[in-house]
């Protein structure tokens, strides 16, 4: 009897090591699958507006030669512009998502308007919205309650979540940006009729640099940064996200803020946030 409890536990034993060996290559597969993915986006995401701001530069450098009209170079010095706010925004989010995950982003908390805060981030999409063809609407109630938080970064928030909604509904489309006040907190919702994700897209959509669609031939840019430091965010605020959303027929995220800030476990945060 003693001798079969031995076999049994070694056998055991052996079994759990290749559990745990099986887990591990597959976890070290993982991440080189994922650091091969963010490299090639940021790749791109890099390289397009600098090329962009090399091109047009070297065009107005050669005003000299080629004697660009006043429109030109007007046209030009904009693109140079929209190519250069477009690499800050890179350079930005990788920048905090580094800063959530080390837990060293800091907070100016005060009492803020939700109703101005959405407002604003709503108003900044509708020329965005105009050229793409997509219609935006705001539902927000007017009394919603002040909430304890960080206006720069609840607005950083809801300008992630409006822009990704924009981005991936088509032309015909709709956009709405919905709040309303409830018992102790305030529910934000950004629905959109756009190309909808399957369960799977969500969980690699909220990963740090996944992207539902992130092929190379993805019909949209972006690196994969909006949703996971939107989440994060409304995390340090004590609140919660939720998404709903439909292969081919939408997405709504909804976001669950307290009227009162509280207190985030840093480290359970971080590992959340990480993972």
């Amino acid at each position: 009897m003693n001798e079969y409890a031995s076999l049994l536990g070694d056998a055991i034993l052996r079994h759990r090591a290749r559990v745990a060996e099986r887990s591990a290559r597959v976890e070290a597969e993982l991440a080189s699958k994922l650091k091969s993915e963010f490299i090639a986006n940021m790749s791109h995401e890099l390289r397009t507006p600098l090329n962009a701001i090399i091109g047009f530069s070297k065009l107005l450098s050669e005003q000299e030669q080629r004697r660009l009209s006043s429109t030109q170079v007007t046209d030009y010095a904009n693109l140079i512009h929209d190519a250069a706010g477009h690499l800050l925004a890179v350079i930005n989010n990788i920048l905090d998502i580094s800063k959530i995950q080390s837990g060293k982003c800091v907070m100016e908390t005060r009492e803020v308007n939700l109703c101005e805060v959405l407002s604003a981030s709503a108003s900044s999409f509708r020329l965005m919205a105009e050229n793409a063809g997509v219609v935006l609407e705001q539902r927000i109630d007017p009394d919603l309650p002040l909430i304890r938080g960080d206006a720069v970064r609840l607005r950083q928030i809801f300008t992630n979540l409006i822009s990704n909604a924009l981005k991936f509904t088509e032309a015909g489309g709709r956009v709405a940006v919905i709040a309303t006040g409830r018992p102790g907190v305030v529910a934000i919702a950004v629905s959109d009729t756009g190309i909808g994700m399957t369960p799977e897209e969500v969980a690699v959509a909220l990963t740090p640099f996944g992207q539902a669609d992130g092929g190379h031939t993805r019909w949209r840019e972006g690196t994969g940064l909006g949703l996971p430091i939107a989440r994060a965010l409304v995390q340090l605020h004590g609140g919660t996200v939720k998404i709903d959303s439909v292969k081919g027929r939408g997405t709504t995220v909804e976001v669950v803020i307290p009227t009162r800030a509280t207190d985030t476990d840093s480290d359970s945060f971080q590992q959340d946030i990480a993972s």
